[in-house]
């Protein structure tokens, strides 16, 4: 999304920024770790045809053409990219259109070849039909032949895109399970140039056994991990308080989880997985891009409880009081979810996720189907990493110690660090992030109680805007911590912009304003800041509590996606959907263990 009034140029904020960056040997990639190309079954219905290669080279910079023709480009390249076509049925739809291959014989391939692509779409739900009805639609030997044979290519794709030092790819794929349409998807990720042929949701539903396999693979010397994401369209399953198959959790459990998923996805095209209002009604910004469907259905959400990250969290401490072990430890990352190859963040040039379903503003803006409501979709996300350099090991390492943090679209820059010794740090100067390593933790990291001595932990934390979107509102933490199992949370205003003051009657920090003009859909950077810092002692501490904090930038209103398609149809914009919208990051919680 970008301003027509900008108030800083990409070289002054990169000259603002980088004595920063200097003073510490990791530095800010932005990159996306969901992304799906003809491989994927789904994506070859939406009439997709780019391949990994045109996803790597868009992400590179270069322009590619969408499904329904119109060419779009990044206005700046990504640092890395994860492919992550689906597992399941890998290449399969492809090589129907192959009439040499013995699918193209296939019940579902004169669907999956029909001119009409609302016709080629159906087969998408004959597949998930059939598979949810335990009839595999392809014959498995067939299946697995195939996937072999596509993920080859894929591995090599990968290796051939990679840069060191200039652009990083990961050999990846998603695994998607889900059980009665509530979203169990995952996207794995590997650290090396060589990976075993995906574990699939034909191999099982439950991520246990994923898990399972996850630790084969890595005891055979190949470190990857996976990144849930969706957990919003689950219906309450991907946080649960009991396994899949309904045991009571254990401290094996919580390990295997944690080593396996130490990231999870906060925000995408199909909706932001932070809170929900339901669940955190005193947190103002809680009501963001939500979307409350089952994955590719119609069917709402109803359990928000076991949907959402901050709720898992608070879970998470409630284990940890009643039974010494927690099993959402997760960080925080974001990415799109594109089914097209493009990277749809920019809310003034937004392409849709799902090709020629949603590829033009009045396909976006129809009467919601029998499908999920694409006017809810989201211009969103990208993933940040705190890395040495721009390679693989750097970018997994900083992945695995969850140093990472996402966006709602814009390339915001955040750091946060937590510590007990920090009340002389200023972020901002010269040698703050060299010092707050050696004084605490950076985010993702653990305070022990005993390190404290029942010392209230100081946070130091600073924000810069991205040089091609709208400036700051503020910066808040955002606090759970549990009584005797009993989970609480509590949203801080930290830093702002202006010279605003928290009301003592509400405790709320009034409004930055809007400057979003409604004809022209211009929004100036009159108000806001290009950065905020500080420093933020915990005043409602209690030694004997577990806790967590993350971070949460928000930047100031700006106009929404569907104002733009409106606005190209000559229509109004629908009364039910936000026509401006605050863009925010979101970091890797920093843990306070009592216990």
């Amino acid at each position: 999304m970008r301003s027509h009034t900008k108030t800083l140029t990409g070289l002054l904020l990169l000259s603002l920024c980088s004595p920063l960056f200097g003073q510490a040997t990791r530095k800010p990639l932005f990159g996306e770790t969901h992304i799906h190309t003809v491989w994927s079954f789904d994506a070859y219905l939406f009439n997709t045809r780019a391949t990994p290669d045109d996803a790597y080279d868009f992400a590179k910079g270069k322009p590619l053409k969408h499904p329904l023709g119109q060419i779009y480009q990044l206005s700046r390249p990504l640092d890395f990219m994860a492919v992550t076509d689906h597992g399941f049925y890998l290449g399969a739809f492809a090589k129907m259109k192959d009439k040499s291959h013995p699918l193209s014989r296939n019940r579902l391939a004169a669907k999956v070849n029909h001119p009409d692509p609302d016709v080629m779409a159906t087969a998408f739900v004959d597949l998930i039909v059939a598979a949810r009805m335990g009839r595999p639609p392809i014959d498995p030997k067939i299946a697995k032949e195939v996937e072999a044979e596509t993920w080859a290519q894929v591995v090599e794709s990968a290796n051939r895109h990679y840069e060191p030092g200039k652009f990083t790819t990961f050999v990846a794929y998603e695994y998607t399970a889900s059980p009665n349409g509530q979203n169990l998807h995952r996207n794995v990720i590997f650290k090396a140039d060589t990976a075993p042929p995906p574990f699939t949701r034909n191999d099982s539903q439950n991520p246990e056994d994923l898990w399972s396999w996850m630790d084969t693979v890595r005891e055979d010397g190949m470190d990857l991990l996976a990144i849930p994401h969706n957990s919003n369209l689950s219906d309450g399953l991907m946080f649960e308080r009991q396994m899949f198959e309904g045991q009571p959790f254990t401290a094996d459990y919580a390990a295997k989880r944690m080593r396996n998923e130490p990231l999870v996805e906060v925000t995408q095209v199909k909706g932001t997985s932070e809170t929900h209002p339901a669940l955190s009604p005193n947190d103002e910004f809680a009501d963001f891009e939500l979307v409350e469907q089952r994955v590719a259905s119609n069917i709402a959400v109803t359990k928000f409880a076991g949907s959402y990250v901050r709720d898992a969290y608070r879970a998470g401490l409630e284990f940890q009081d009643k039974q010494k072990f927690n099993p959402y430890r997760f960080g925080l990352i974001a990415a799109s979810d594109s089914h097209t190859c493009i990277v749809p963040v920019e809310e003034d040039s937004y392409s849709g996720k799902v090709g020629s379903r949603d590829g033009s503003p009045v396909r976006r803006l129809q009467t919601p189907s029998q499908t999920m409501d694409m006017r809810k979709f989201s211009a969103s996300g990208l993933a940040g990493v705190w890395a040495e350099q721009n390679d693989r090991d750097s970018i997994f390492d900083a992945m695995r110690r969850k140093e990472t943090w996402g966006t709602s679209g814009p390339r915001i820059i955040v750091r946060l660090f937590g510590g007990f010794d920090m009340g002389g740090i200023k972020p901002g100067e010269d040698g703050w992030v060299k010092a707050a390593y050696e004084s605490g933790v950076s985010m993702g990291g653990e305070l022990k109680a005993a390190d404290g001595n029942g010392k209230a932990p100081t946070f130091a934390f600073w924000a810069l805007k991205d040089s091609e979107s709208a400036n700051l509102d503020r910066i808040q933490i955002v606090k759970g911590w549990s009584v005797n199992g009993e989970s609480q949370e509590k949203v801080y205003d930290v830093s702002w912009s202006g010279g605003r003051s928290i009301d003592p009657s509400t405790g709320k920090l009034p409004a930055v304003g809007n400057t979003v003009n409604m004809d022209t859909l211009e929004y100036t950077n009159s108000i806001g800041s290009v950065e905020l810092s500080g420093t933020w002692t915990d005043p409602d501490f209690v030694a004997e509590q577990n806790a967590f904090y993350y971070l949460r930038a928000i930047e100031i209103p700006t106009p929404r996606w569907s104002m733009f398609d409106a606005k190209a149809l000559g229509i109004p914009h629908p009364e039910d959907l936000h026509a401006v919208i605050q863009e925010r990051a979101y970091t890797s919680p920093i843990w306070y263990d009592h216990h």
